[in-house]
């Protein structure tokens, strides 16, 4: 299995900071403080124009109102595209707090706003709440589109690792229900597939680092609520699990050759391709997982969040400035 000298020298950082994560039931809530205390440890840079705000939005039927942070820039003439942002955290950490950076820069560059949903968390709320409470952000978007100036056909989703696998499985259940729509896909070192935690040939080369199959085991238990691996468990719970993958939106893919997912993502979107989905893939070599949250840190980062970027430009068009 990987370890620390397989890694660019530009992560060894995350490795490091990484390295104390422990969870199971009696660590989770000094792992969540934790972890939001290293989610703030950067303060985000100051953008002339980018208007941050905190709204409750309603919730899934029967279930509380959401927390969606709003991102916007000043001056930007509608209607645009929009972001919908899933953090990750394996579902059992994190909040907008995690992602804040990412989603500061790529409002500022495309001058579209998006919006951070913070979901509830496993095992206290496992599937489907999480993907209930990103499904009702979703719908609130749409249905405010009018009133924030946004297009309802120009909607992308974007999830970084757990998150990635909300939005995945977002894009299944707006297919099955036949709404709304979401325009484009980016799964950024997607959580995919729970099945990963039983893999008997694992590679050697991946889960060595930042996110290890310990871990894995613990989130995707908490997040399912039976034992990874267990027969029945939805397809919108694990995407890959899915058996038709055609009629979702274009998707963007990255993932580190590191990475625990590497497998899992390389094949989702290999499948993807074989079902007509317009499909783009980055595996990025020497890199582990969660490497995209370092923007301004990590040359690669940053790199990584032009071409995701360039992704949605292509996906989801322009806009302009007053």
């Amino acid at each position: 299995m990987a370890d620390s000298d397989d890694v660019d020298p530009q992560f060894h950082f995350l490795v490091e900071v990484a390295s104390g994560i422990q969870l199971d039931d009696t660590t989770l809530a000094d792992q969540r403080a934790a972890f939001e205390a290293m989610s703030v440890s950067v303060p985000p840079p100051e953008v002339p124009g980018l208007v941050v705000e905190e709204r409750r939005v309603p919730g899934p039927s029967g279930g509380p109102e959401v927390g969606v942070r709003c991102y916007r820039m000043e001056g930007v003439v509608g209607p645009t595209p929009a972001l919908v942002w899933i953090h990750g955290g394996g579902t059992v950490l994190g909040s907008p707090n995690a992602c804040d950076l990412s989603v500061r820069h790529l409002v500022a560059r495309l001058g579209w706003p998006a919006f951070s949903v913070d979901y509830r968390l496993a095992p206290e709320t496992p599937f489907p709440g999480p993907l209930d409470d990103c499904t009702a952000a979703l719908d609130w978007l749409v249905g405010a589109a009018d009133d924030l100036g946004v297009d309802p056909a120009r909607i992308g989703v974007v999830g970084e690792s757990a998150g990635g696998g909300l939005a995945a499985g977002l894009a299944l259940r707006c297919r099955e229900r036949g709404g709304p729509t979401v325009a484009c896909s980016v799964l950024i070192y997607p959580m995919l597939d729970d099945r990963t935690v039983l893999d008997d040939d694992p590679s050697p080369h991946v889960g060595g680092v930042v996110w290890t199959p310990t871990l894995n085991r613990y989130a995707w238990r908490a997040y399912l609520g039976v034992e990874p691996g267990s027969a029945d468990v939805p397809a919108e719970a694990a995407p890959a699990r899915a058996s038709d993958l055609s009629g979702l939106p274009p998707t963007y893919i990255s993932v580190g050759s590191l990475d625990l997912f590497l497998d899992e993502d390389v094949e989702y979107a290999r499948r993807l391709a074989r079902a007509g989905v317009p499909v783009e893939l980055h595996v990025f070599p020497r890199t582990p997982h969660g490497f995209a949250g370092l923007i301004g840190l990590a040359p690669l980062a940053t790199e990584h969040a032009t071409i995701v970027e360039e992704a949605l430009r292509r996906e989801l068009g322009g806009s302009s400035v007053a």
